[in-house]
C-alpha cells in the first residue's frame, strides 16, 4: 500500500473504532475506579442522588447535564451466566433502562414508553447463551458480552429526590442462579473486574489504537461488519499481540496523525451532519446507527436507520463525540442550538423570546436548559433555575395557550420571572429536552419548533 493509502486507511479506522474506544473506556472506568461517578462494581446499580445544579458541574465535570431526571447506570458483563433485572412500579413516573453495546449501539429499552410502569423482571442474556428462561419471563439478548445499562427517573426538583430514591432501590440485578433470591453485594469491591485491558507497555500517544485491537478482538460487530474491520489488518488491529509496543516509527507516525486528524473531521461534520431546524441543531438521526441488532422497545424501522455505511459509522462517531450513551429521539428528543432567528451567536448582552405557539407535544413531559459555552455547565443564577418547562411551577401561559419564556442575563422583571430561562452574561447554548415526543414532533407540518428571537438592543427590556 501507497503512504496516502496507509493514511486513508487508518483515518477511516479511526471514525470506525472511536465509539468502541470511548464507550467501553467509559465502562470499564466506572467498573473499576471507586472515584468516578455514577461508578460502581460490574453487575451493580451505581447512581446518584444529587440534584445536579451550577455548584455540581465543575466540581463532577458533567457536561450537559439535565436537571429532569437522577441517573442510574450499571456495567454489565453477562459472559459468565444470565442476570436478571428488577424494576419497580413507578406510577405514572417517567423512566427509562436504555442498553448500550460494546460499540455504543442502543438495542434495547425497559421503562415507561418501551413497557411500562408496572413492576417487572427481564433476563439479560450474552450472545450464544441457550438455558432455562424462568417461566413469563421476557428476555432481553445482548450483542455484546458486556453493556451498560443507562437508567433515568423523572425528578420534579429536589425536594422530590428522597421518592427517586426509593424507586433506585428497587432497582437490582441478580445472576440467574441465585434467582428469585436478590443480589448478595457483601463481598463485592469495585475495581474486581478482569475485563481484558491494553497492554500496558504501549506508550500513551498509540494507546488509542491499543485499546481498539483488544477492545475489537473482545467483542467482536456484527457479523457483517467482520470484512470492514478486517480490511484494517495492515495497521495492526488483526493482530493476537500488541505490534504497539515498539511500533515501526513509520506505522506510529501514521497512526498519531488519523487520531487528531479523525478528532478534528468528526468536529467539522457536526454542523454539515446535524441540519438546523429554526436554528436548533436536529438531532433526531444522532443515535439511529444501530441498524443490525433490536430488542425489547427498539424501533425496527426505515426511518429510524441510517442505510449508508460511510455515513452511519460517521454519526456514530460524533454521537460518541458529544453524547456518548444517548437515547434514540423516540425515547427523548434533545435539539440544541447556539444561535437566534437571525442566526447570529446567543450572548447574554442581549435579551431574548422564545415563543412557543403550541409547547412541544410529548407524552411525558419537556424542558429547556441552559447552559454556558464552552464548557457546557449549567449557569448559576438568583433563582437558582436551570431549565424551564411544563413542570416548572408558576410558569404563565397566554390566554390563547401559547407561552413565551424570557431568555436573558438580568431579571425581566418580577411579573416575568416565573417564565424567566436565567443566561450566563457571555455566549451560551440551551438544549429543548421532549421526553417521549409525540409522532408529529418528526412530522413536517405538525409541529413548528420556534427560534430564539432577539431584541433588538442589547440590554433592553423584553416587548
Amino acid at each position: 500500500m501507497s503512504e496516502q493509502d496507509i493514511q486513508n486507511l487508518a483515518l477511516k479506522a479511526f471514525v470506525y473504532g472511536f465509539p468502541l474506544v470511548e464507550s467501553m473506556g467509559k465502562t470499564y472506568e466506572m467498573g473499576t475506579s471507586p472515584d468516578v461517578p455514577l461508578g460502581a462494581p460490574v453487575n451493580t446499580f451505581g447512581r446518584t442522588s444529587l440534584f445536579i445544579d451550577a455548584e455540581a458541574c465543575p466540581r463532577l465535570g458533567i457536561v450537559s447535564p439535565n436537571d429532569d431526571t437522577l441517573y442510574q447506570l450499571a456495567q454489565v458483563d453477562a459472559g459468565k451466566e444470565p442476570l436478571v433485572l428488577h424494576v419497580p412500579a413507578t406510577g405514572d413516573r417517567y423512566y427509562v433502562m436504555q442498553f448500550v453495546d460494546a460499540w455504543s449501539n442502543n438495542f434495547a429499552y425497559v421503562g415507561k414508553r418501551a413497557t411500562g410502569t408496572a413492576e417487572g423482571e427481564f433476563l439479560l442474556v450474552a450472545p450464544g447463551w441457550q438455558g432455562e428462561v424462568p417461566a413469563g419471563m421476557p428476555v432481553i439478548h445482548a450483542p455484546t458480552r458486556v453493556f451498560t445499562i443507562n437508567g433515568r427517573f423523572a425528578v420534579a426538583g429536589e425536594e422530590d429526590v428522597p421518592n427517586v430514591e426509593a424507586l433506585q432501590d428497587q432497582v437490582w440485578l441478580t445472576p440467574l442462579s441465585r434467582y428469585p433470591g436478590k443480589p448478595d453485594t457483601s463481598n463485592r469491591t469495585i475495581g474486581d473486574w478482569p475485563l481484558p485491558g491494553p497492554d500496558p507497555a504501549v506508550p500513551d500517544d498509540l494507546l488509542f489504537w491499543e485499546k481498539f485491537r483488544v477492545w475489537s478482538q473482545t467483542f467482536p460487530p456484527d457479523p457483517s461488519e467482520a470484512g470492514y474491520l478486517g480490511q484494517f489488518a495492515p495497521l495492526g488491529l488483526c493482530e493476537e499481540k500488541s505490534p504497539y509496543v515498539n511500533a515501526d516509527p513509520s506505522l506510529a507516525a501514521v497512526l498519531r496523525d488519523a487520531q487528531q486528524e479523525g478528532l478534528a473531521m468528526l468536529n467539522e461534520e457536526i454542523p454539515t451532519i446535524l441540519p438546523l431546524n429554526e436554528q436548533w441543531g436536529d438531532t433526531r438521526d444522532l443515535f439511529n446507527y444501530n441498524v443490525h441488532f433490536f430488542e425489547i422497545g427498539t424501533i425496527d424501522s426505515p426511518e429510524w436507520k441510517i442505510a449508508d455505511p460511510q455515513t452511519r459509522y460517521v454519526m456514530r462517531g460524533i454521537a460518541a463525540l458529544i453524547g456518548l450513551w444517548g437515547n434514540h429521539a423516540y425515547e427523548a428528543y434533545y435539539p440544541a442550538t447556539y444561535n437566534d432567528n437571525e442566526g447570529q451567536s446567543l450572548s447574554g448582552e442581549y435579551t431574548y423570546i422564545l415563543h412557543f405557539n403550541q409547547t412541544p407535544p410529548v407524552e411525558a413531559f419537556w424542558s429547556v436548559t441552559m447552559y454556558d459555552v464552552p464548557r457546557y455547565y449549567l449557569v448559576d443564577n438568583p433563582l437558582n433555575r436551570y431549565s424551564i418547562g411544563d413542570r416548572t411551577p408558576g410558569v404563565q401561559y397566554n390566554d390563547d395557550g401559547s407561552l413565551d419564556i424570557f431568555i436573558q442575563h438580568d431579571s425581566p422583571g418580577p411579573d416575568r420571572e416565573s417564565n424567566w430561562l436565567p443566561a450566563p452574561a457571555g455566549q451560551f447554548r440551551p438544549i429543548l429536552r421532549m421526553y417521549m415526543p409525540d409522532s408529529g414532533v418528526f412530522e413536517e407540518g405538525q409541529w413548528h419548533m420556534p427560534s430564539i428571537e432577539r431584541v433588538e438592543e442589547p440590554g433592553s427590556d423584553l416587548p
